[in-house]
């Protein structure tokens, strides 16, 4: 699965960029460069295109059948979805879905709960999934995304940011990094990212997340890992309910 999004939508790390970005990073949306790379690479694969705020693309191509892709769009919330979740069926009694809702319907109905009404926060949404995933949803209402990798980053991940700034996120390293050139790198264990509220920890959401400088086998540095800074405190964020006609997508 691939993604890219504009600089309005999901602005990435500033130490996620190499200092050496210029050199090595292309433009992954001008002229459908990585799109039309990605559809070169993976026969029958589908591109999604979000107009000025990126696309989205997937393939069902050499699939790990322990770690499948899913992909869904419920009332303009497009989600791409990988691996399983163990817990589906408590999740579906949960947000009131039917017994054919899968991982990817599960995700959305989350987040949809989660704009429209806030009961909980955002942490404990993804905490509450329990199992081996990577996702990557985008709402073309609010131009918001919601990305997330599990506890132990069983599916592997992604993310960079090209020359001009865009956010690249996808399974497959030597797609990103076609784009990224040395500003990309795996994305964080145990954390989500989201427009409003950028990178965080559910698994220590009091914690900060801080960029720790990666260096290649040439010894030169080459964007960011993130870690939870163990040592750093910061104020529990709540969200008082105010009704289901609240959007909350400017709060998580």
């Amino acid at each position: 699965m691939l993604a890219v999004f504009e600089e309005s939508v999901a602005k990435s790390p500033e130490a996620l960029a190499s200092p050496h970005s210029s050199e090595s990073s292309a433009c992954a949306l001008k002229d459908g460069f990585l799109a039309q790379h990605f559809s070169s690479k993976h026969s029958g694969s589908v591109t999604i295109n979000l107009a000025s705020s990126g696309f989205l693309a997937f393939n069902n191509e050499k699939q790990n059948p322990l770690l499948p892709r899913l992909f869904a769009v419920v009332d303009d919330i497009f989600c791409l979805f990988q691996g399983h979740i163990e817990n589906v069926a408590h999740l579906k009694q949960q947000y009131g879905l039917s017994k054919s809702a899968n991982e990817v319907i599960i995700v959305i109905e989350a987040y949809r709960t989660l704009r429209d009404r806030g009961p909980y926060p955002p942490d404990q949404v993804v905490r509450d999934f329990n199992g081996k995933f990577a996702f990557i949803l985008f709402d073309s209402s609010s131009k918001s995304t919601f990305i997330a990798v599990d506890a132990d980053g069983s599916v592997p991940f992604f993310w960079g940011t090209d020359a001009q700034s865009h956010l690249v996120l996808g399974d497959d390293s030597e797609m990103v990094k076609k784009a990224c050139g040395k500003s990309f790198a795996p994305f964080p264990k145990g954390c989500f990212f989201t427009t409003s509220g950028g990178l965080r920890s559910f698994e220590h959401p009091l914690n900060e997340v801080k960029p720790v400088p990666r260096v290649d086998s040439s010894g030169e540095v080459c964007g960011s890992l993130f870690k939870v800074d163990s040592e750093s405190r910061k104020e529990s964020f709540g969200m008082p309910r105010v009704g289901s006609a609240a959007n909350w997508s400017q709060n998580y």
